[in-house]
């Protein structure tokens, strides 16, 4: 949806822009609502869809630590005024896919948006990947005169994905609404597991070589490590495999098409960004005009996150890199094939050369009867 759909469609409810908050009886319904889906104790809360940052500012109140996400430059400089003096982060994007990067939250609070959005269950997948372990969602959504999503539909679509999910009728209660409403309006709260299996992120990595240089690509507007270098990247999509996500990745980021066999695995590493949870990465190297797409150079396809491609020695690489994508790369260069990356919290995201190495390589085993 882009931002004048959305603005359009915001007229769907009440006293807008602000979906009736403006009143201070209804400011207090949401409020006291807020209350008890949020946990007791100061939490990571990312609020998707957050217009002018009333919902976002309650939970700020509460002394929970806030992102707030929205795709209209209007909402957004509005919700900053709003959420001024507190330690509030407001950030333009989509909330489909917000740009938190690696981040994970205790809450994601999301108020009449879902509806809108062109496929949910994709976009309640990613949703839930951005919790942490016992981490919970909380979906305010309706049904208003033939819009919306019914929330039997929520509720089927987010009980995969969850360890219990929670309807919550709305509509009776007027207070939230400043009226009486006779239409279907609700809240469906999820609850990601807290214990279990573990599960990470698998993301895959194009080390494009050309000769003895390697493709850099700025990082720009995805809220993680923005101004940074970073080879193209991208993350391994439900049903795909590592090698598939790789080449789907390739095209859409730098307009080059590779073939299967075009690629090779490189290493293996498992990583952790500051404060993050851990992921594992997947590196494969290419070497650009050795049959690939002779005519067509490295093209930035997606200006709203990276912002240009240069090509940089391997052997000596720039300084304002992405750590564990430096790692990476000195690991491959060494020859290494499986390696860890793991952060400290207190660690920068960027490649520190005097900071501590972060980096421990595998070794690899030796196959019985071969020394």
């Amino acid at each position: 949806m882009t931002t004048t759909d959305w603005d359009a469609a915001a007229a769907t409810f009440d006293d807008e822009p602000d979906h009736g908050l403006k009143r201070p009886e209804v400011r207090a319904a949401w409020a006291a609502r807020l209350a008890d889906w949020l946990p007791a104790k100061a939490s990571a809360v990312l609020d998707l869809g957050c217009g002018t940052g009333s919902l976002a500012l309650f939970a700020a109140e509460s002394g929970h630590h806030v992102t707030a996400v929205d795709l209209s430059p209007r909402m957004t400089e509005r919700a900053r005024t709003k959420l001024a003096g507190t330690d509030a982060e407001v950030l333009l994007g989509d909330a489909a896919e917000p740009p938190v990067g690696a981040r994970r939250f205790d809450v994601v609070l999301v108020r009449h948006v879902l509806w809108a959005l062109p496929d949910p269950d994709a976009v309640l997948r990613h949703w839930v990947s951005l919790l942490r372990p016992g981490g919970r969602l909380v979906l305010v959504e309706g049904v208003w005169h033939g819009a919306g999503l019914p929330h039997e539909r929520v509720v089927e679509a987010l009980a995969p994905l969850v360890e219990r999910v929670q309807h919550v009728p709305l509509s009776a209660d007027s207070a939230l609404w400043g009226k009486e409403v006779d239409d279907d309006r609700y809240a469906v709260l999820g609850g990601a597991a807290s214990t279990g299996r573990h599960a990470e992120i698998v993301d895959v990595h194009l080390i494009l070589r050309r000769g003895d240089e390697v493709l850099l690509a700025r990082r720009s507007g995805t809220g993680y490590a923005d101004g940074l270098l970073h080879a193209p990247s991208g993350h391994v999509e439900d049903g795909e495999d590592v090698r598939a996500a790789l080449l789907r990745e390739t095209w859409e980021e730098i307009g080059v098409r590779l073939a299967p066999e075009d690629v090779r695995a490189a290493l293996v590493m498992q990583h952790r960004g500051p404060g993050g949870a851990p992921r594992t990465g997947w590196f494969f190297e290419a070497e650009y005009g050795a049959g690939i797409a002779p005519d067509t150079e490295p093209r930035n396809r997606e200006p709203d996150k990276c912002a240009g491609l240069s090509w940089h020695p391997l052997a000596d690489l720039p300084g304002d890199m992405v750590a564990y994508c430096a790692a990476g790369l000195a690991a491959y260069r060494a020859g290494e094939r499986f390696v860890l990356h793991w952060h400290e919290d207190g660690d920068t995201i960027a490649y520190a050369p005097d900071g501590p190495s972060r980096a421990v390589a595998l070794p690899l085993s030796r196959l019985p009867g071969r020394g």
